[in-house]
């Protein structure tokens, strides 16, 4: 008996995740801001406050830094290195998940789980703690980021996917959930379905119009720039595009005007795209973008006192360091000599690629001259003109090629030549162009002295937001009453599912009782009524359609309506 009582404690210990804080000794506030910085290792943030110091010299600390009070470790349900799909959708719903899963509940992978997972529930769509607040209290909810609408972490506070580049099932979802406040890039893919639902519910809505953005006085807004995302901090053109900073100034003056609190989730989405492509400008000047945006969050909750802040990236990418070992004697050298020529790029690499395709090859030095501080060698010009992408080269395309060009620098994507020349001027290195599995910064603040510290989990810090809004356990209740299979839902029932004409189209689910029938469509909060449709019912939450295992998953309560 004492050996199976060991073997059952040795069990929990490997399932059961030690918690840094109990959820019942947090003390509950009226509006909660999540701060993600996607993609950023803490060598990413070293690098940013060194450069801003350089650049500062009266400021050697970044907003966050007084609110530094842990780690968290994050991963997928099977792997210990988790892209941002399953990392957000675990601090939003407490349910680790799959690579590309978007607040869903994965496949079981039994050999492979991190913490065991019910194969009976896969590909349900999990209650996200942006939804359970809306739902709950009425708070009102905001996202702001610099990627496209219903990319990874915005759809992962929104919506609900196994494949996160759904776009046509994460949009609707996404508009359809009825958040207060939108901003961020993806004007393209606002399609006319959507706008019309957004402009028949009273929302005000801007396409790369920052002038009525910023003036806009109507409690519900979306405000939308660039085709899909947004520009770089550093190439953006103010006068078109919003900072972060100022997008979440605007998102925190239009949501703590309601009563009842808010929460918002703030992306500080790019740095994650320079990691991936091992530009550090991008990545550094990108996330004291965010900082500064955490700098306007965290002034409002000291002055509102009725406000936590949550600070945490999702993930690491690309094993930045700062030092490398081709830079000889890199750890002697002063701050002027590391920091000096990487404060004159005033261009990422993508800014760079664009600036130098915009103009004639003969203005190509004045180029970096102006943006850079210096001009390009023989051999870096050399390898710029055998660029593939590059398309004012005096290189006819089908003559440019490897040879000759110095192997450091030769990439047939412009970009990348870019990122490579830039690195070349720095004592940084890369390991990856993808995301490591290293543990994360976490900053938190708290008005009441109850800050999340030390060491945590994903999952617990999922609980740390829930207790936030003295909401510990709601997530499962609500994923049982709003995310339930429609055979389950309306057994003993006729129902039929009614497959699209197109493969544009969706499928829809027709109920049929003794005196109603409800038709129901995917991704929206609205059901139609009645054999003709002429009443509509409309949710407090999703409906969600899987094609994987045929199944709509909806409210248990919808089985009312046809009695």
């Amino acid at each position: 008996m004492k050996r199976t009582i060991t073997l059952f404690l040795l069990l929990a210990l490997i399932v059961i995740p030690v918690r840094g804080i109990e959820p019942n000794e947090v003390k509950p506030v009226k509006n909660v801001i999540l701060m993600i910085p996607d993609g950023t290792s803490l060598a990413t943030v070293s690098i940013a406050r060194w450069l801003n110091w350089y650049q500062n010299p009266d400021q050697p600390k970044l907003n966050i830094d007084p609110y530094l009070s842990g780690t968290i470790l994050t991963h997928s349900s099977n792997a210990p290195i988790g892209d941002s799909a399953p990392t957000t959708s675990c601090f939003m719903t407490g349910v680790p998940s799959l690579s590309g899963y978007a607040s869903t509940y994965p496949v079981a992978d039994p050999a492979n789980d991190i913490y065991p997972m019910d194969p009976e529930r896969a590909y349900q769509p999990l209650t996200t703690v942006l939804e359970a607040a809306k739902i709950l209290y009425n708070k009102a909810t905001g996202l702001v980021f610099t990627c496209e609408f219903p990319h990874a972490t915005p759809a992962d506070c929104a919506a609900h996917s196994y494949n996160r580049g759904k776009y046509d099932w994460i949009a609707p979802q996404m508009v359809h959930n009825d958040l207060k406040v939108i901003i961020g890039g993806g004007v393209s893919l606002l399609s006319e379905d959507c706008e019309s639902y957004l402009t028949g519910n009273g929302y005000s809505i801007y396409k790369n119009d920052i002038q009525g953005m910023r003036t806009d006085t109507n409690e519900k807004m979306w405000a939308l720039f660039g085709n899909r995302e947004m520009d770089y901090d550093n190439d953006r053109n103010p006068d078109e595009q919003p900072s972060l900073e100022e997008m979440t100034r605007k998102a925190i003056e239009k949501l703590s005007k309601d009563e009842n609190g808010f929460f918002l989730m703030v992306e500080g989405s790019k740095v994650d795209w320079a990691a991936h492509g091992n530009d550090p400008v991008g990545m550094a000047t990108d996330f004291l973008a965010f900082d500064r945006a955490c700098g306007a969050a965290l002034e409002f909750a000291r002055q509102n006192g009725e406000t936590a802040v949550v600070i945490v990236p999702d993930h690491g990418n690309s094993g930045i360091s700062l030092g490398v070992n081709h830079c000889k004697g890199y750890d002697r050298l002063s701050k002027d000599q590391l920091f000096h020529q990487f404060s004159k790029f005033k261009l990422t690499a993508d800014g760079f690629a664009r600036k130098v395709n915009s103009l004639p090859a003969s203005e190509v030095q004045n180029i970096f001259i102006e943006y850079a501080g210096f001009e390009l060698t023989p051999e870096e010009l050399n390898a710029l003109y055998n660029c593939k992408e590059y398309k004012n080269s005096p290189i006819p395309e089908e003559e440019r090629s490897s040879e000759g060009v110095e192997a450091s620098l030769y990439s047939g994507s412009l970009t990348s030549f870019m990122a490579k020349l830039i690195t070349s001027k720095t004592c940084f290195g890369f390991t990856t162009g993808g995301h490591t599995g290293e543990e994360v910064f976490l900053a938190s603040y708290h008005p009441k002295g109850g800050p999340l510290t030390g060491f945590n989990t994903n999952i617990e810090l999922n609980e740390y937001l829930c207790a936030l809004f003295g909401m510990q356990g709601k997530l499962e209740e609500l994923n049982a009453a709003n995310f339930a299979r429609h055979t389950d839902v309306f057994d003993g029932y006729k129902y039929e599912i009614v497959r699209p004409k197109d493969e544009k189209g969706f499928p829809q689910l027709v109920v049929k009782g003794k005196k109603n029938q409800l038709t129901i469509s995917p991704f929206t909060n609205i059901i139609t009524k009645g054999k003709k449709g002429n009443e509509e019912i409309r949710l407090n939450s999703v409906i969600v359609y899987v094609d994987k295992n045929d199944t709509f998953y909806l409210p248990t309560s919808l089985v009312e309506h046809l009695k």
